[in-house]
C-alpha cells in the first residue's frame, strides 16, 4: 500500500475548507461520529477524489480493566469497511470505571486517562488489544495520550512499555508527537528518551496538533497553533524514521482556511528537510536498546528527564508452534498472595502487581512480532522491520486473568472518582494535580454539552457554565452527553435554580421535548411547530 503522506482531521466545521486545501492526501475521522449509511456528502466526496479516510476510535477503553464491549468492535469495524479504511486507530488509554469487576455503577470520565505503567496493567492491556485485532477488519495502530496525572508504583518507561506492547501483539503505533510534548511539560519525561526506545518500524502514522501552556501545566487543546516545541518533537521522530502519514489534529477554534494550510506546510517542511537516520540492527535484543544516547531538545532543557526504572523480570516462557494454531503451554507464574475483597476505595498500589500468566491465545490473523501487516503503509526501506530475535520470536505472552483485571479496574475506579465524584483522592497521587485534571474533565463536559444543546447556553446565558460546573462537580458522566444535558436540566427544574418563570418555562419544553420515548421527529411541519413553541415562551 501506497505512504498515507499529509493529512488533516477531518471535522465537520472545517468540510469545505479541507476540500479546498491542495495535496491533502488523507483525513482522518472520528469513527463514533460516522454513521453507516449516512456519511456526510463532504467526506465522501473526498473519498470519490482518492482521499484516504481512516477511522479514529475515542471509546473503546482498551486500556481499562473490563474486556473490550463487542457492540464497540462491531461498531468500529463496520466503520473501517463502510470507509474502505486501511486501518483502524485507537488509544492506549481507560475511559471509564466501575461496572461488574467492582460491583458498583459504570461511570465515564469523558477523556482518555492514562494507563498505569506496570506489567499488570500491560498483560490487560495486550490481552484487550488481542481481542480487539481479532474483531476487526483491517489492521489496528494505538495512540500513546497526554496525561497530566502519573500513577505510583510504575514499573515501565513509556518507551518500554510501547515497545513490549508492540512485541507481544504486533500491534502498530500512532505516535502522537504532541502529547509526548505534552508528557514532557506535565510529567517530565524527555521525549528524545521515549523515541530512542521505541520500535520506529512500527509506526503507523503521526498526529500534530497544537496546545497551550497555563500555570506550568500544558493543555493538549486542539485548539491552538502548532508551537515549535511540538515541531522540533516532529524533527526528532524524523531524524529516526520517515513516517508513513503525518496528521494535523484540530477540533476547536478552528483558524481560516490559510492557517490551515501553513500549519500543514511547516509539517511538510520538517518530514522533507529532516535526514533519517540509519536504522539499529533489530536482529539481535540488545540491538533495540543500543542506539544512540538521547539528544536534549533545545527546548527541553527546562525539566529533567525522569531516570529509567530498572526492567522488572518476567516469568519465564515456552516456545509455541504459533504457526499451527496450537494453543501454547505456558510456565507457570510464581505464587503470589491470595487477593482480598477490596472495595472501590483502592489505593493506586493495586495495580502495580506483576500479572499473573494462564494460557496464552492462539495468535490468530495478527502479524507477528517484528512483521508489518500487508494492509499498512510501507515502512521506509532504513526502517523496514527484521525479523524476531531468539528471545521473543514463537513464545507465549500471558493473558490477564480475572483477578488481575479486578485490582486494575479498582485502582482505576478510585481514580475515576477522585476525578469525576469528588470522593477522595488514592494514595501516592498527586493532589494539586487531580484537582486540575477534575477541573478540565467538568469544563470539558459542559463544553461538549454547550455544543450538542446549544440551546442551553442560549436560554442560560452566562448562568450557564457556573450552573453546570456546580451541577457536574459530583455527578459523574451516565449514559453519554446527551443524557448528561438531560440530567443537567432535570436537576435546575427540580432544585427551582432559577427562580425567573420565562426562563424555568423554557427548561422544562426543552426537557419535555428531548426526554420521550421516541426521538425528535425531523419533519419540516414538527420542527416549525418546535420553534414556535419556543419563541412564544421567549416571548411570554
Amino acid at each position: 500500500m501506497k505512504r498515507l503522506g499529509t493529512g488533516i482531521g477531518w471535522r465537520p466545521e472545517i468540510a469545505e475548507d479541507i476540500a479546498r486545501l491542495p495535496d491533502i492526501d488523507w483525513v482522518e475521522v472520528v469513527a463514533e461520529n460516522i454513521c453507516p449509511g449516512h456519511v456526510p456528502d463532504a467526506l465522501t466526496a473526498l473519498r470519490e477524489r482518492g482521499t484516504t479516510v481512516v477511522p479514529h476510535g475515542v471509546s473503546l477503553g482498551l486500556g481499562g480493566a473490563a474486556r473490550p464491549d463487542p457492540a464497540r468492535l462491531a461498531a468500529l469495524a463496520e466503520r473501517a469497511e463502510t470507509l474502505a479504511a486501511p486501518l483502524v486507530t485507537e488509544h492506549i488509554a481507560f475511559v471509564r470505571g466501575g461496572g461488574p469487576l467492582t460491583a458498583s455503577p459504570e461511570i465515564e470520565a469523558g477523556h482518555l486517562l492514562p494507563v498505569p505503567r506496570t506489567r499488570q496493567a500491560l498483560a490487560v492491556l495486550c490481552e484487550n488489544v488481542r481481542i480487539a485485532q481479532d474483531a476487526l477488519p483491517v489492521p489496528l495502530a494505538l495512540e500513546n495520550i497526554a496525561a497530566l496525572i502519573s500513577w505510583p508504583g510504575e514499573e515501565l518507561t513509556e518507551g518500554q512499555f510501547l515497545t513490549e506492547l508492540v512485541e507481544r501483539t504486533g500491534v502498530r503505533l500512532l505516535i502522537d508527537v504532541a502529547n509526548l510534548h505534552t508528557n514532557h511539560v506535565n510529567r517530565g519525561e524527555d521525549p528524545a528518551r521515549t523515541l530512542d526506545a521505541l520500535p520506529t518500524w512500527a509506526i503507523a502514522y503521526v498526529h500534530v496538533a497544537g496546545g497551550v501552556e497555563r500555570d506550568g501545566v500544558w493543555h493538549d487543546s486542539h485548539a491552538h497553533p502548532v508551537t515549535q516545541p511540538v515541531l522540533d518533537v516532529l524533527a526528532e521522530l524524523c531524524s529516526r524514521v520517515t513516517p508513513p502519514g503525518v496528521l494535523l489534529e484540530r477540533d476547536e477554534a478552528f483558524p481560516p482556511t490559510a492557517e490551515l494550510a501553513a500549519e500543514l506546510d511547516a509539517i511538510r517542511a520538517v518530514v522533507a528537510t529532516t535526514p533519517t537516520a540509519p536504522t539499529p540492527d533489530r536482529t539481535a535484543p540488545s540491538a533495540r536498546r543500543a542506539v544512540a544516547p538521547a539528544r536534549a531538545l533545545p527546548h527541553l532543557t527546562a525539566v529533567p528527564a525522569p531516570r529509567s526504572p530498572a526492567p522488572t523480570p518476567r516469568p519465564a516462557r515456552e516456545p509455541v508452534a504459533a504457526a499451527h494454531g496450537a494453543r501454547p503451554a505456558v510456565r507457570p507464574a510464581a505464587p503470589r498472595p491470595a487477593s482480598g475483597t477490596g472495595t472501590a476505595r483502592a489505593t493506586a498500589t493495586a495495580a502495580v502487581p506483576t500479572a499473573a500468566a494462564p494460557t496464552a491465545r492462539p495468535a490468530g490473523h495478527r502479524a507477528a512480532p517484528g512483521v508489518v501487516p500487508d494492509a499498512l503503509p510501507a515502512a521506509d526501506p532504513v526502517a523496514a522491520p527484521s525479523a524476531p530475535d531468539a528471545a521473543t520470536a514463537g513464545v507465549a505472552t500471558p493473558d490477564a486473568g480475572d483477578a488481575e483485571r479486578q485490582r486494575l479496574a479498582l485502582a482505576q475506579t478510585a481514580l475515576l472518582s477522585a476525578l469525576v465524584a469528588g470522593t477522595p483522592a488514592p494514595e501516592g497521587f498527586d493532589r494539586r494535580r487531580l484537582h486540575v485534571q477534575s477541573r478540565a474533565l467538568v469544563a470539558k463536559r459542559a463544553d461538549v454539552v454547550a455544543r450538542i444543546a446549544p440551546e442551553l447556553p442560549e436560554i442560560l446565558g452566562t448562568a450557564y457554565r457556573p450552573a453546570f460546573v456546580a451541577y457536574a462537580r459530583h455527578r459523574p458522566l451516565r449514559g453519554g452527553y446527551r443524557r448528561d444535558a438531560l440530567a443537567f436540566v432535570e436537576r435546575l427544574l427540580a432544585t427551582e435554580e432559577f427562580t425567573d418563570p420565562v426562563v424555568h418555562r423554557r427548561l422544562a419544553a426543552w426537557w419535555q421535548e428531548r426526554s420521550g420515548p421516541a426521538p425528535l421527529s425531523a419533519h419540516p411541519a414538527a420542527r416549525l411547530l418546535r420553534a414556535a413553541r419556543l419563541a412564544w415562551g421567549r416571548k411570554r
